[in-house]
């Protein structure tokens, strides 16, 4: 897929680990980037030169989050990796995207192989391992997100299994996982506020997604969908809104759902986003959540801060 001058696209997967016998709980989210759409270098690329003189392939990044709840623990302690990297990192064809010394390709079996070889920020520690994404069935659905259609969101296979194996940090689980990607032809801040999205897995492979985006123009838009183990789509009706605590940065927070859920961890906390664990309080499922404030990813204090997390490395083939 060629993108445009300004454009992104992102592939995602989160996990979740299966009960440890030590009590203890893991989970990841990985996210491979074309045109980082979180990128203070792309960001200030696109005020220098326009979004045509802003190449997405020139901002490339895969960002992984580790995270491991230790038994009787009440957080979770967590390693965040994401270099930023320029074009001649990148390569990719049908089946496989490498962005420097880490690369996603499938497999003839039909899963997703994720060899990760990165360094944490700002402190760096080693990420080095494979994540094996074993997709269930493939929807093979896209949704615009705004009414112009220059921003698409497509749930790949979200009710998937996972096989984690790393060597640092030590990490050898299964989980159930989830992957879907994004795409656009201009920048997200061009069309959205901020955003609500949630998802969760639920016996037999049946999955539950909620994404709602606050334009900066017009109503906002919600989706509510159930994803069954064949792939089939349902649009649900929209459940009533529920408020969350404001994250440590004061970013907003809310869900969806008869019942207010239970906010069991946040993951992620940022001057613009954060990542939480929720509890549905109807029936108990886990589900992984997301609040993004492109109004606070927009400030000038904010894009500074961000290259102590979002180092940038330019230069070096593909690989390397």
């Amino acid at each position: 897929m060629a993108l445009p001058p300004g454009g992104y696209a992102w592939w995602y997967v989160d996990a979740i680990s299966d009960a440890q016998p030590d009590g203890s709980v893991h989970a990841l989210t990985l996210i491979a980037f074309i045109g980082s759409v979180f990128s203070p270098y792309y960001a200030w690329a696109r005020r220098r030169h326009g979004d045509a003189g802003a190449a997405a392939e020139s901002h490339c990044a895969v960002n992984l989050s580790l995270y491991r709840r230790a038994p009787g623990a009440a957080g979770f302690q967590r390693r965040w990796a994401m270099t930023e990297r320029g074009a001649p990192a990148l390569a990719r064809d049908a089946a496989r995207l490498q962005i420097g010394p880490s690369r996603l390709a499938w497999q003839p079996d039909g899963s997703l192989c994720i060899d990760i070889d990165e360094w944490t920020s700002p402190w760096p520690k080693r990420l080095r391992g494979r994540v094996q994404v074993l997709p269930g069935a493939l929807p093979g659905r896209a949704f615009a997100l705004d009414g112009g259609a220059h921003h698409h969101w497509q749930p790949i296979s979200p009710g998937s299994r996972v096989a984690v194996d790393f060597d640092a940090p030590h990490l050898h689980w299964t989980g159930d996982a989830y992957l879907d990607a994004n795409h656009g032809s201009r920048p997200l801040a061009q069309d959205f506020r901020s955003w609500q999205w949630q998802r969760s897995a639920l016996p037999g492979g049946h999955a539950r997604v909620l994404y709602e985006v606050q334009p900066r123009h017009g109503d906002e838009r919600a989706l509510a969908l159930a994803i069954d183990a064949e792939g089939g789509i349902r649009a649900q009706p929209v459940p009533p809104w529920q408020a969350l605590p404001g994250s440590a940065w004061g970013v907003a927070r809310s869900s969806r759902g008869a019942q207010a859920p239970q906010l069991i961890a946040t993951l992620e906390s940022g001057p613009f986003y954060c990542r939480s664990l929720l509890r549905d309080a109807s029936d108990g499922t886990l589900a992984v959540h997301e609040s993004l404030s492109l109004q606070r990813f927009q400030q000038p204090w904010v894009q500074a801060m961000l290259p102590f997390r979002m180092p940038r490395r330019t230069g070096g083939p593909a690989g390397a």
